[in-house]
């Protein structure tokens, strides 16, 4: 039985006040651009919020929009944010966060990230009114603070690729997971190149990002046989749950789902047509922490796994994703390692107390709410430049 994650009853209500947005953008480090089969990713814009609670505490959520991803923009996620979300829950109890998630399911259809950046922010102030972190809200701690990652990456040329898997290596990386979908050929071969470098002890993943048909799936995976690829992420489109059934069952390979799981709904799907032996969530794509949660849960009654995905995010969003890793025990990341290093990818933090991140270790503190703080006057500023 997994533990409840209700924060206690209060008799004192703590109503949401306000909620204020900017978008700073952010530059990924070099060597950190990210190619795949939806493009080049060389710059972050993700929308940061403040929410004020009327007992004055202040709290934190992001949104880490990515339109060729889930069809949220910047600006979109601001305007359904303060003209959709906030009047929804204005003056919400904000200790009533599945309230809150259900009220802004009523209110929107999709809009995963901008509901995550509101939802993270209300565990964010019953955190800090509590004095707990959000791990012991949700349940308490079923593993080390301390998470391994994998590292995803971009689909590089031949020698680009091979220069940097050496690199991981010598960052202390284990599970090196390589992003193809684009032309089937330059896949293989930048596959090949990968594990040539890493040798067969390190865990080699690939993704192609919805970019492969199941035909094209099969023979790719044919071609890589001897490989050894220990996982293969989302090699059919989006929401053709028998194309990914089919190269599974076909290909013989371990499946991880992820840009097809959204919601329940897809989880159910997904399950019910045998497509994947491993599930991707993360609080962004699932609408906040809550519905993650359900996702988990719902797989672990089917014994299915589930990992922590990742749109390089910054520090909040990433702080949040940490939280429902250490607290749920169907977050198997010792068996596959998710990616907690967004904001490693980037060239500077928003935040006062960076998540630690060293190599493939993210270490989350101990303090109340997600552990975050912004400089919230600073980060404005930054924005607007």
């Amino acid at each position: 039985m997994l533990r409840a994650f209700t924060p206690e009853i209060k008799t004192d209500v703590m109503k949401i006040q306000s909620i204020q947005t900017t978008c700073p953008t952010i530059s990924l480090k070099p060597a950190y651009q990210m190619i795949t089969a939806l493009g080049e990713h060389i710059d972050s814009t993700y929308v940061v919020l403040r929410l004020t609670t009327d007992s004055g505490i202040e709290a934190f959520g992001e949104a880490t929009v990515s339109v060729r991803w889930s069809g949220e923009t910047p600006a979109g996620a601001v305007d359904v944010i303060e003209n959709v979300l906030f009047p929804a829950i204005r003056d919400y109890d904000v200790e009533d966060i599945e309230g809150i998630a259900d009220c802004m399911d009523k209110s929107s259809i999709g809009n995963w990230f901008a509901k995550s950046a509101i939802e993270m922010a209300c565990w964010d102030a019953v955190g800090k009114q509590q004095q707990k972190p959000v791990y012991d809200l949700l349940g308490g701690a079923v593993r080390p603070l301390t998470i391994r990652s994998r590292f995803s990456m971009g689909a590089y040329d031949v020698p680009r690729a091979r220069e940097r898997a050496g690199e991981l290596l010598e960052l202390g990386f284990t599970t090196i997971k390589v992003k193809v979908g684009t032309d089937p050929q330059q896949d293989v071969e930048r596959v090949r190149a990968v594990r040539d470098v890493i040798g067969e002890d390190i865990d080699l993943v690939i993704d192609a990002n919805c970019g492969w048909s199941a035909d094209t799936a099969i023979a790719c995976l044919a071609q890589l046989a001897d490989c050894h690829v220990s996982l293969v992420e989302q090699p059919t489109p989006k929401g053709d749950f028998q194309a990914l059934a089919r190269v599974r069952r076909e290909a013989g390979v371990r499946i991880l789902a992820d840009d097809i799981c959204f919601d329940l709904s897809d989880a159910r799907e997904l399950i019910h047509n045998e497509c994947c032996d491993a599930i991707s969530v993360y609080p962004g794509k699932n609408g906040g922490i809550i519905r993650s949660r359900q996702i988990v849960d719902l797989a672990a009654e089917h014994g299915i796994p589930c990992s922590i995905g990742s749109n390089l995010e910054y520090d909040v969003a990433t702080a949040a994703m940490g939280h429902l890793v250490v607290s749920h025990q169907n977050m198997d990341v010792e068996q596959i390692p998710g990616d907690l290093l967004g904001p490693d990818y980037h060239e500077q933090s928003i935040a006062i107390n960076p998540i630690q991140i060293e190599g493939p270790m993210t270490t989350l503190n101990d303090q109340p709410g997600l552990g975050v703080e912004l400089d919230w006057e600073s980060l404005c500023g930054r924005s607007e430049q």
